[in-house]
């Protein structure tokens, strides 16, 4: 049977930029140390996670010192080691504006973008994504912002984040080929792309998906607070291709054929390259809609 996880470089969207099939996420990017930071930064690139999603808003969670933490620790680690800027395809988010909490208008959504440049000591970024949507923003204003970011050298691709597919309509209608990604929240416990029109979205218009949390905030890994029959069944899955049980989770987020990255937020260097098993899992369609019944509890229709 075919295998469905695609394990292959893919290009966010149609803005020329390539990157594998394992993101590393940097929302627990919050290091005591530079020394750990760097460890932590040179473990992902040395497992082909060369593209790495961060956001201003990190650091005021996970034991940062506030908002901005993450990006300026990312940015001190790029000035320590400037040969990594190459090596990397840097992504970053904004619009998130506590305790606001969302403002995405065009002189806080540059100013944002602005001041992650700053943080993070480089001239461009290479991913910028609005983090969460602006209620009270017109899209195309947004979206003007956006393109004039780009225009300016300032970013190169443009993203969003936590959108639905309503307002993905919606800001691709001012934004057209030049929106590259989309981030969801998917996992093999998290279904929705699947089935409320995001990821249909991201078919129709080519649009590349980032899945964040692909093993459910570390439920697909530890078991708890998860249907027992799709822990039973990712376990079987994963004595068979004799791997992890997280493996096998990720793997089954590189199976859809918009073919998603997931972004992997794990910190530890053992970890990080454990996820990479994912890489050669197989997976079959009959495999897919096993795992989409036990997350469900009932069968399909």
């Amino acid at each position: 049977m075919e295998n469905l996880v695609d394990a292959g470089t893919r290009e966010l969207g149609r803005s020329g930029i390539t990157v594998g099939p394992l993101a590393f996420g940097c929302w627990r990017f919050t290091h005591d140390h530079i020394r750990d930071a760097r460890t932590a930064l040179d473990s992902a690139l040395e497992n082909g996670m060369h593209l790495v999603d961060t956001a201003d808003v990190y650091g005021l969670d996970w034991g940062g010192t506030g908002f901005g933490a993450c990006e300026t620790l990312l940015g001190a680690v790029l000035s320590d080691a400037p040969e990594l800027r190459d090596q990397i395809v840097l992504a970053t988010k904004g619009g998130i504006h506590p305790p606001v909490p969302y403002d995405s208008s065009p002189d806080a959504l540059r100013r944002a973008c602005e001041a992650s440049l700053h943080r993070l000591a480089v001239d461009t970024i290479d991913l910028y994504q609005v983090h969460r949507p602006d209620l009270f923003t017109h899209p195309e204003a947004v979206a003007s912002t956006l393109l004039a970011l780009r225009d300016e050298g300032k970013i190169r691709a443009i993203g969003i984040s936590n959108h639905t597919p309503a307002q993905h309509d919606a800001i691709r209608e001012f934004l057209g080929d030049a929106l590259a990604t989309t981030q969801p929240q998917y996992s093999a416990a998290e279904l929705g792309p699947l089935r409320d029109g995001t990821f249909d979205r991201c078919a129709r218009d080519g649009v590349t998906p980032l899945a964040w949390s692909p093993l459910a905030k570390g439920r697909l890994a530890s078991g708890e607070d998860l249907r027992p029959e799709l822990i039973a069944l990712l376990d079987e899955l994963a004595a068979r291709e004799e791997v992890t049980r997280a493996a096998v989770a990720i793997a089954f987020t590189l199976a859809h054929p918009t073919r998603p990255v997931s972004i992997i937020g794990s910190q530890n260097p053992e970890h990080l390259h454990a996820a990479t098993a994912a890489l050669r899992v197989h997976l079959d369609r009959a495999d897919c809609y096993r795992i989409v019944v036990a997350s469900d509890g009932e069968p399909l229709p």
